[in-house]
């Protein structure tokens, strides 16, 4: 079984822990709708850079 040769320090142990945060979310304006929304995906109308990719059904 490994066993740590010394204690790990306070400082090191926080080092370690300082990388564990949450990244903020990279949102985009769309012109098209008036909104922000996710890089990378459809807006809730259907349209990828500008142009239609799925059609999506009217409530």
């Amino acid at each position: 079984m490994a066993v740590p040769k010394s204690k790990t320090s306070k400082s090191r142990k926080n080092k370690r822990r300082a990388q564990h945060k949450l990244s903020s979310l990279n949102l985009s304006f769309d012109s098209q709708t008036g909104s922000y929304k996710m890089s990378h995906r459809i807006d809730e109308n259907g349209y990828y850079k500008g142009r239609q990719v799925i059609k999506v059904k009217q409530k």
